[in-house]
């Protein structure tokens, strides 16, 4: 059996080759936010292996352990929270959980005393990695993720991870951590190899879920930013939407959105490789920007849906608006692919007396358009009035 110091040490390199290999990735891929986080989780855990080297070589270095400990904590949070911005879920409650049980774990450390040498708070630093590691593998199957072949790799690390440190609390309190059993099975050894394991599986992984996601955001020109002929970022059109709604409004015109949702582009970049991916997104982009009436406006929706918003006169117009999107989608994809296909849905909500609130006539197009996308009887789907 190699040193506790040799293994230590490779732990040490493995963490901060990966982490530095894939922070150095993030910054060719700006416009990937879960990746940021990822990114922010990597980077803690070198900051935890370097913490820990301190320790070792300075046993009075408390501060060391109480950092350490915290980064460690945060690393584990970070790539939770980078899962569920993958999904684009809520991240308000999440960022302070993780924000509070890394100061916790620092505090923990602190409040043992130096006596407790380098088990001190070990309590305040496993229940957190055990929670953390958990919501991370049901988050990675959950949304997007769940759709993403690649994260099942996420799944089984981060579920290890739980499971691990579950079973480490347990052994902890039971005979404490100079026992053998915990020494032998749930001591530095163990734990520096798993890490060695999870890191690199988590780097592989996350990699090829971003390079997707990547190439899913696609990129729209900005060159001529302000223009009514830019496709505009989703805050921004979120913003145009609750505009004409309310200006429809004041005129009795009725408005209809239409959001367009793309599936299953991530298979065909992992089967087909990045480059076919990118290809319909550029044409996706393009067909929906040629397809819209004129005076539309184009908006991002997420990362695998556009929006278009713009005033008609009655559902069976916007119906053959969506209809006519539709045909010039297919005719885009179909003339680059070679018969590769995504699945393509349109979903559709018009305004009437009852309902001119932006946030429901979008969430009734998004409805729409993920049933448009699993039907098999049409692939153009209008929202039932409410």
């Amino acid at each position: 059996m190699m040193p506790d110091g040799t293994l230590a040490a490779i732990t040490a390199l493995v963490v901060i080759v990966c982490g530095v290999l894939f922070i150095a990735e993030t910054f060719l891929r700006r416009d990937d936010p879960a990746g940021r986080l990822w990114a922010l989780g990597f980077l803690s855990a070198m900051l935890t292996t370097l913490c820990y080297a301190v320790w070792a070589n300075d046993g009075s270095a408390q501060w060391a352990v109480a950092l350490g400990n915290a980064t460690f904590v945060a690393g584990t949070g970070f790539m939770w929270l980078g899962c569920r911005r993958y999904n684009e879920h809520p991240m308000r409650w999440p960022i302070a959980l993780v924000v509070l049980a890394a100061v916790a774990a620092a505090v923990g450390v602190l409040i043992a005393g130096p006596d407790a040498g380098g088990w001190a708070g070990a309590l305040w630093m496993f229940a957190p990695l055990c929670l953390f590691a958990l919501t991370a593998a049901v988050e990675s199957r959950r949304g997007a993720m769940r759709r993403a072949t690649n994260a099942t790799m996420l799944t089984l690390v981060f579920a290890l991870q739980s499971l691990f440190f579950l079973c480490r609390i347990v052994v902890f309190i039971w005979v404490g951590p100079e026992d053998p059993i915990f020494t032998v099975w749930f001591g530095t050894v163990p734990a520096s190899a798993l890490t060695v394991l999870l890191t690199i599986t988590s780097v592989v992984a996350t990699s090829v879920l971003r390079a997707t996601r990547t190439g899913l955001r696609g990129r729209a020109a900005t060159a001529e930013a302000g223009s009514l002929l830019d496709i505009q970022p989703a805050p921004v059109f979120g913003q145009t939407l609750a505009e004409v709604v309310r200006a429809a409004r004041r005129h009795g015109d009725h408005v209809a959105v239409l959001v367009i949702r793309l599936e299953e582009l991530d298979y065909i970049a992992t089967a087909f490789g990045l480059e076919l991916a990118d290809q319909l997104i550029a044409a996706g982009r393009s067909a929906v920007r040629r397809g819209a009436p004129p005076l539309a406006v184009v908006g991002e929706d997420g990362d695998e849906r556009l929006a278009v918003v713009t005033t008609v006169r009655s559902a069976g117009e916007a119906r053959r608006l969506g209809m006519a999107l539709y045909r010039e989608l297919f005719d885009a994809f179909n003339s680059i692919s070679g018969g590769v296909l995504p699945s393509l849905g349109v979903g559709i909500a018009v305004s009437s007396a009852y309902r001119q609130d932006a946030e429901a006539l979008m969430a009734d197009a998004r409805d729409a358009a993920a049933r448009a996308a699993s039907s098999v009887a049409s692939a153009v789907l209008v929202a039932d009035p409410s």
